[in-house]
C-alpha cells in the first residue's frame, strides 16, 4: 500500500496525501488525500519566489475576497479554487477540492464506451464539437439546448466574478472548464495561473482555438517589446465568446474555408491571429464553411445556412457580432462577462419547449414569428403562443420597454426578477427571491397566469386585482401590472398563433 504523507501547509494546517500519482497535467502531478475530499498537486519544475508568492496570494488573499464575503457560498460550485499551498522535498504544491461527482462521465462514449472515458473528467472539448456529439458521446451524456445555455450562464458568472476582482484566467478554454450537460453545471479549474495586471504576468499564452488574435499576431515579437500582447481580461473575453459560440453551435467561429497561407503553421497563426475572420461575418463571406466539403458527422451544425447563429436569439446574436467583427481587432469592444450573463438570462426567458419528443435539443429560442418552429427538427408550434413584453417605470412615471420578453409555456414559472426591476438573478438573490411567484398553464382551452405570491398583480384593462391563489386569463394586447411594489414591472401580452 502507498504511504500517507503528512505536511504542514503555509497557513499552518495539516495536509495529507497518498503517495501515488492519480493524474498528471502539463505541469503538475496529482495525488488524492486519504478520504479523497481534496487533491494535492505538485509542480514538476522547481518553483521560483514569484510563483510561490502568486500561489499564496491566490489561495489566501483572493480566495478570501471571493469566498469569505457576503454571497461567497454561491461561488463554491463555480470554481475549483486552491485552498492551501504546500512544499515537500523541494517541490511546491497546491491543495484544491476534488471535482464534484457530476463532472465525471457516468456512461462514457457510444458502443460500450469504446473511447474509455467513463469515470474521466468532463472536459468541455467533448461537448463543443459536432463530431463528438454525433459520433462519440452516449445520448445520456449529451444534454440539450437549455442545459448548454445554463452552462454558458454559469461560466459567464464565474468569469465576471474573476474579472471584478481584477483577475484574468489567462488560459480560459474548454480544457480548463469542466461542464455537465445533464445538469447545466460548470466549474472553472486550473486557477493557479491567474494573471494580476502589473503584479503576476501570465505563464502561458493560452490554448489553441481560444488564444486572442492580438496575442497570436504579436507572438513573434520579443518578450519585452511594448507591442507584444499577453493574456489579460480582454483576451479572456475573446475566449469566453468562443466558448459560448462553440457550446451552442458546435463549431468554431473563426475556422472556415479561407486559407491565408500554404504553410499550415503560418496559416494557423494568420487565421486565428492577424487575418481572423468570423465565419458568419455579415458582409464578408469568404471564410464561410462549405457543407459539401464536410463529413456527415459535422452536419447539420457545420451548415451555417441551416443553423445560423441567429437561432441563439437576438441578444446572443448581437454579442456574437460584437465579439467576432469589431471585437476581433479592437479588444475594448468585446462583450464583457456581465454582458453575456445578461444576454443569456434574457435568452432563457425566450425559450420554448419543442413538442417533438424525439427532438435532441428539446428547446429552441422563439424567433417572434407568427408560425414558430423548432430549427433543429423542424416541428412547428401548434396553437396560440403568448409572451409577456416587460416594461419598467421611468423616473417620469411612464413605462418604457426593456427589450426583455418572457415566453409562456405550460408550467413556466415567473419570478421576482421578472416582476421587479430591482431584483437581479445573480449571487445576491435572497432565498425567498429564488422561489417562483406564479406560473402559467393552458387551462380549459385558454392560457392563464396563476398568482402564487405576487403582491399587486392587476389586470389594468379590466381594472381588476388578482389576489394570491387566483388566476388571470391572458389576452392579446392585455396590460398587466406584475407588482405594486416600487420598481414593479408592467407586462403587455402578445399572442402569436401557430398552425
Amino acid at each position: 500500500m502507498a504511504n500517507v504523507i503528512s505536511l504542514t501547509a503555509h497557513d499552518g494546517s495539516l495536509v495529507e496525501y497518498v503517495d501515488a500519482i492519480i493524474g498528471q497535467g502539463g505541469m503538475k502531478d496529482v495525488y488524492f488525500s486519504p478520504d479523497k475530499s481534496y487533491v494535492v498537486c505538485f509542480f514538476r519544475t522547481k518553483a521560483d519566489a514569484a510563483t510561490r508568492d502568486r500561489l499564496l496570494t491566490i489561495a489566501a488573499t483572493y480566495r478570501d475576497r471571493i469566498f469569505n464575503q457576503a454571497g461567497g457560498d454561491f461561488w463554491q460550485n463555480l470554481f475549483c479554487w486552491p485552498t492551501k499551498v504546500v512544499e515537500h522535498e523541494g517541490r511546491l504544491g497546491i491543495v484544491t477540492p476534488t471535482y464534484q461527482p457530476q463532472f465525471f462521465f457516468k456512461v462514457g462514449s457510444r458502443n460500450n464506451d469504446f473511447l474509455a472515458i467513463k469515470g474521466k473528467e468532463k472536459e468541455g472539448k467533448w461537448f463543443a464539437s459536432a463530431f463528438h456529439q454525433n459520433k462519440n458521446l452516449d445520448p445520456q451524456e449529451k444534454g440539450d439546448f437549455y442545459k448548454y445555455l445554463q452552462i454558458c450562464l454559469n461560466i459567464s458568472r464565474a468569469v465576471r466574478r474573476m474579472h471584478a476582482a481584477g483577475l484574468a484566467h489567462s488560459d480560459l478554454s474548454y480544457k480548463n472548464v469542466l461542464i455537465d450537460p445533464t445538469s447545466g453545471k460548470a466549474a472553472i479549474i486550473d486557477i493557479d495561473g491567474l494573471v494580476v495586471p502589473g503584479k503576476y504576468p501570465p505563464d502561458v499564452i493560452g490554448t489553441p482555438d481560444f488564444i486572442a488574435p492580438e496575442v497570436l499576431a504579436t507572438l513573434s515579437l520579443d518578450y519585452h517589446d511594448k507591442g507584444r500582447k499577453f493574456p489579460n481580461i480582454a483576451t479572456d473575453r475573446h475566449a469566453l465568446a468562443v466558448m459560448i459560440y462553440m457550446y451552442l453551435l458546435r463549431r468554431h467561429p473563426l475556422r472556415g474555408r479561407k486559407v491565408n497561407d500554404p504553410d499550415p503553421t503560418r496559416d494557423e497563426e494568420l487565421s486565428m491571429g492577424a487575418n481572423a475572420l468570423f465565419v458568419e461575418h455579415p458582409t464578408d463571406k469568404s471564410n464561410r464553411p462549405n457543407p459539401a466539403d464536410m463529413k456527415p458527422s459535422y452536419l447539420p451544425w457545420g451548415d451555417i445556412d441551416k443553423l445560423s447563429y441567429s437561432i441563439c436569439g437576438p441578444y446572443l446574436k448581437k454579442l456574437f457580432d460584437r465579439a467576432f467583427t469589431v471585437g476581433l481587432k479592437t479588444p475594448s469592444e468585446r462583450p464583457t462577462a456581465d454582458d453575456w450573463e445578461t444576454a443569456l438570462i434574457k435568452t432563457v426567458d425566450l425559450l420554448q419547449p419543442c413538442s417533438n419528443p424525439a427532438c435532441e435539443q428539446k428547446w429552441y429560442v422563439f424567433d417572434n414569428s407568427t408560425v414558430p418552429k423548432c430549427p433543429y427538427c423542424g416541428t412547428a408550434y401548434v396553437g396560440p403562443l403568448p409572451m409577456l413584453n416587460l416594461y419598467a417605470k421611468t423616473p417620469k412615471g411612464q413605462f418604457s420597454f426593456e427589450n426583455h420578453r418572457l415566453m409562456v409555456y405550460s408550467n413556466q414559472y415567473i419570478y421576482r426578477w421578472h416582476t421587479l426591476r430591482s431584483v437581479v438573478p445573480n449571487e445576491k438573490l435572497k432565498a425567498d427571491e429564488k422561489q417562483p411567484v406564479g406560473y402559467f398553464v393552458f387551462h380549459n382551452g385558454r392560457w392563464v397566469l396563476v398568482n402564487q405570491r405576487m403582491t399587486g398583480l392587476r389586470d389594468i384593462d379590466e381594472g381588476k386585482d388578482i389576489p394570491t391563489g387566483q388566476m388571470l386569463e391572458l389576452r392579446d394586447g392585455q396590460k398587466i401590472l406584475l407588482s405594486n411594489e416600487d420598481g414593479g414591472r408592467l407586462a403587455i401580452v402578445q399572442i402569436s398563433n401557430g398552425k
